[in-house]
């Protein structure tokens, strides 16, 4: 009884889950629930201590040859027989273990140390450092591998170590095109621009919310990598194009197919060892990435998007103080003169802000109005500096406290966001990494920006959530983002913005994807922070409602232009310019509530119409 209460509380509290919690695993756990990646691991395992443990297990020196004893079967001491020259198979197998695994090792090593970081750059920071990049892979790429590796041995000499190294050179662009692909999806995801904004340095960023989508497929690709490195070492042993007299299962397999008349059992042993090997690096790289990606379950599923609800009517501001502003804008925050943004190059660039002039004081919250396309969000974008890619302000003057923003390195920027300008962003649900708890994420940039230690900064994110009004802070951190509701998620992206104790404010829609019950509580709490912390909110919004609750001043915008700006009982009870008339009309404020539907009295009988 007591817990259908509770799931029925959790279904109706807006501020609580809307999804019961399924149980999580975690990733060892998720690991082992697959019996082939359990089974793959074992064998792999097996095969690395064989090959570590090599002399220990080894009965004799693998080098050692009687031709006395050649081609001799299973005795005490040679547990698998001997080969042609008298050599001790079992020996041979586990010292060849080492050298292939440790070739093939090198193979990958060098892929990824060459192949990765390069990929995450390129696909991050993209420009010149990747168009230099993409060219030299695409060089690589076009070299016939086996030429190259055949001039690498006739040059640099017959050993495993150097062919490998190679190899790993060689292979590397395939490990660059995959990361900079993942990488350049991701970068547009809305909560990798939350963390800019919230002070991250880009490193920070790719090593905390890039990197962790890209391991999946890495892992795949090392392990499809690592079985090439095997396939091709044997395969040039094989052929006889290899390092002499050093044990490899390559040169075993070799020298088992030129006697495999006299004893075809020789060929079984490496044979076998290559097939287990290469199966279970696949077996286990497909049950790690599947862990890692489905460890939780419901982590990484979709989230529901909250219902979208229609513009709420707006009702008739009373009459502000003279204090709250005139006409002319009051400044001191936040000044933006004559700011024009544009995307494209010179040549073909197309200007979205034209001249935009637009102030914020202390206290103050100025609402930046109109339909979508009018420009609101690249104005704010361009107050924080996160302008998507090919945006750039081609004139005008952004200050902040009286600092020119537009002037400021990168480096400069992040110690201006998080501190001194913070950020609400649109679609809540979208600006949180679904691989993070809700705690995790708050407490990374007061790490970083602010330097705190890890129980400081879970200290800190608890004292915030609770300062939004979210009940059981404790438990709430714990939470990943699938498990809240939208204005749950809205109140802690809040929670975010003011963790660094900002001035300033930039909100940009941050009620759009609400109920108006939930709509209306988040608007309390902005005002509630506004008066507690004198805080200057500038709110992008579309909706007039929204405007006329809580902002003291507006500015309408159309086509990149700001066409009125005032106090909001001057703006919504007598706009002067046409368009602002016109959104203000298109509001259904004293539209008549519309009769309920009858059915037409000449409707035919059911009943009769059936017989």
């Amino acid at each position: 009884m007591s817990e259908t209460l509770q799931n029925e509380s959790l279904a109706t509290d807006p501020d609580t889950n809307r999804l019961e919690r399924a149980p999580r695993r975690s990733t060892w756990s998720a690991y082992l629930h697959s019996p082939l990646g359990v089974a793959g691991g074992a064998v792999l395992v097996l095969v690395v201590l064989a090959a570590l443990l090599a002399p220990v297990l080894a009965p004799q020196d693998p080098s050692t040859a009687d031709l006395a004893l050649a081609f001799h079967g299973p005795t005490t001491g040679h547990p698998l027989g001997l080969d042609s020259a008298g050599r001790d198979v079992l020996s041979r197998l586990l010292y060849g273990a080492r050298t292939t695994l440790g070739g093939a090792g090198l193979a990958v090593a060098v892929a990824l140390v060459l192949g990765v970081p390069t990929g995450l750059v390129a696909g991050y920071r993209g420009r010149r450092f990747d168009g230099v990049a993409s060219w030299l892979v695409n060089l690589v790429m076009s070299l016939p591998a086996m030429i190259v590796l055949l001039a690498s041995r006739a040059i640099l000499g017959p050993t495993v170590w150097v062919l490998m190294l190679v190899m790993g050179v060689l292979v590397a662009p395939s490990f660059y095109r995959l990361t900079r692909g993942v990488v350049a999806d991701v970068r547009g995801e809305l909560y990798v621009d939350a963390a800019r904004v919230s002070g991250l340095s880009d490193a920070r960023i790719i090593g905390r919310h890039v990197l962790v989508v890209v391991r999946a497929p890495i892992i795949i690709q090392a392990a499809l990598v690592g079985g090439i490195a095997i396939g091709l070492q044997a395969g040039l042993e094989f052929l006889g194009i290899g390092s002499g007299d050093t044990p490899t299962w390559g040169a075993m397999l070799n020298e088992a197919f030129q006697n495999i008349q006299r004893s075809p059992g020789l060929i079984v042993w490496p044979g076998l060892a290559l097939g287990l090997t290469s199966a279970s690096l696949v077996l286990v790289a497909s049950a790690l990435r599947d862990a890692l990606e489905g460890a939780g379950g419901a982590r990484r599923a979709r989230r529901r998007p909250a219902p979208r609800t229609s513009t709420t009517p707006v009702p008739v501001p009373a009459p502000v103080p003279s204090s709250a502003g005139s006409d002319v804008p009051r400044g001191g925050l936040l000044s933006v003169r004559g700011l024009a943004v544009a995307y494209g190059t010179d040549d073909d660039a197309r200007e979205v802000v034209h001249d935009v002039d637009l102030d914020v004081g202390p206290g103050e919250i100025v609402g930046l109005v109109g339909e979508s396309g009018s420009g609101k969000s690249q104005t704010a974008f361009s107050v924080l500096g996160i302008l998507p890619r090919g945006g750039h302000v081609v004139r005008g003057s952004v200050t902040v406290e009286g600092q020119e923003v537009l002037e400021l390195d990168e480096r400069a920027r992040r110690t201006l966001r998080g501190r001194v300008v913070a950020y609400v962003p649109q679609e809540p649900m979208s600006n949180l990494d679904p691989t993070f708890t809700i705690g995790s994420q708050l407490a990374e940039p007061l790490r970083c920006t602010l330097g705190l230690s890890r129980r400081a900064a879970h200290a800190r994110v608890v004292e915030l959530l609770r300062q939004v009004e979210i009940k059981d802070p404790e438990r709430v951190a714990r939470l990943y983002p699938h498990e809240i509701s939208g204005g749950m998620a809205q109140r802690v992206l809040i929670a975010g913005a003011m963790s660094g104790d900002p001035r300033l404010l930039v909100a940009d829609e941050p009620t759009t994807a609400l109920d108006v019950t939930v709509q209306a509580e988040v608007l309390a709490l902005l005002r509630r922070l506004r008066d507690e912390r004198g805080l200057g909110v500038l709110l992008v919004t579309h909706n007039l409602g929204v405007v006329a609750d809580l902002c003291d001043r507006v500015a309408v915008m159309q086509d990149g232009r700001i066409v009125e700006n005032g106090t909001t009982a001057q703006v919504l009870r007598r706009p002067e310019h046409p368009y602002t008339r016109r959104l203000v009309g298109a509001v259904l404020d004293d539209a008549p509530c519309r009769e309920p539907w009858e059915p037409p009295s000449s409707a035919p009988d059911r009943t009769e119409a059936t017989a």
